[in-house]
């Protein structure tokens, strides 16, 4: 392992994450078999006790998903210098055969990492615990996928050799590639940025409704997770060419960098965080006739729909201006 000290913070963190989310897992087991409001015993008033502390160690595992990511896109950036042929995260992912399996995972649990802290907001918010079985239960959904991902990051990180020569991003994300990722690469920057352009436009135009009617939130969310999809679609078929300005170049990593003023980061920032927000409005949306939470509810999913709104027309913006400013013009 190359004794990198983000590469070590990433290493021991994952594995104090993973083993007090495995601890959690344990207490979660037993609320769903045993908790009973309704109780006195000694049990239920232990369980009442312990659900704060864990919910609060929980809520700090989850933040560190939220950091890990792009913690781990960021070291893996750096280590590029290191390997001969790389020359951004793209080819040092490629040195062996955990890297591109540990950022997906790292992906997946950033949504549902986030979309617990949206549960766990909003079970705070009623006097009764009304969420408290589908947040522990979504617990032991979260906690194989982190054990797994903590297993590839360090056999990643464990089986990194300097002397490896891998494949640069233009080999990897040229059109003739083969794999999905770059088949997208061919489906054109016209139609990906206008099906991007419109389902954006869709998406603020449902969120302005909700804040003004309170209506169409499973709409919303719906065209939440649309924009989210078709957004990734888009950084990787069409927006890089146009901040690189090479018709060639789809390389979702090479943004990352200095000459192109770290934009990657501020792209996957707020795609990540209008999926999320928008997504987990959504997911709340069947618990607002729950009477302890009827009167917080509304308002949290207002500032999540508010907060999604943000955060696509943030990324709108930057990809529409990052087209307009590039020297390069495709017909």
């Amino acid at each position: 392992m190359i004794l990198h000290p983000a590469v070590i913070a990433l290493f021991v963190g994952s594995l104090l994450t993973s083993g007090m989310l495995v601890a959690t897992a344990f207490f979660a087991v037993k609320i769903l078999r045993h908790w009973d409001l309704a109780s006195g015993s000694e049990r239920q008033l232990s369980f009442e006790r312990r659900t704060y502390l864990l919910a609060t160690i929980m809520t700090c595992c989850c933040v560190f998903q939220l950091l890990s990511l792009f913690l781990f896109i960021h070291v893996a950036d750096s280590l590029s210098a290191l390997f001969p042929g790389a020359m951004c995260a793209a080819g040092t992912l490629n040195l062996n055969r955990f890297g591109y399996p540990t950022l997906v995972l790292k992906i997946t649990t950033f949504l549902l990492a986030g979309f617990w802290l949206i549960l766990n907001h909003a079970d705070n918010q009623g006097y009764d615990y009304p969420l408290i079985r589908i947040k522990y239960s979504l617990l032991l959904v979260i906690t194989p996928l982190l054990l797994a991902e903590t297993g590839l990051q360090g056999g990643y990180f464990l089986s990194l050799q300097p002397r490896v020569i891998t494949s640069c991003c233009g080999s990897l994300f040229g059109g003739e590639s083969s794999g999905m990722v770059p088949t997208l690469t061919t489906l054109g920057d016209v139609p990906a940025l206008a099906t991007l352009g419109g389902v954006l436009t869709l998406t603020l135009i449902c969120g302005g409704i909700y804040l003004w009617l309170g209506r169409m939130g499973y709409l919303f969310a719906a065209l939440s997770a649309a924009t989210f999809a078709v957004g990734v679609v888009g950084l990787l078929s069409a927006i890089p060419v146009y901040i690189y300005a090479l018709p060639t170049h789809h390389c979702p990593f090479c943004m990352l960098h200095r000459e192109y003023g770290h934009v990657g980061y501020l792209l996957y920032a707020t795609l990540l965080g209008g999926g999320v927000a928008g997504v987990g409005m959504g997911g709340l949306q069947p618990f607002r006739r729950v009477a302890s939470l009827a009167s917080s509810l509304p308002m949290l999913q207002r500032r999540l729909v508010l907060f999604a709104m943000v955060c696509y027309g943030l990324f709108g913006g930057i990809a529409a201006w990052q087209v307009m400013v590039s020297e390069l013009r495709l017909v």
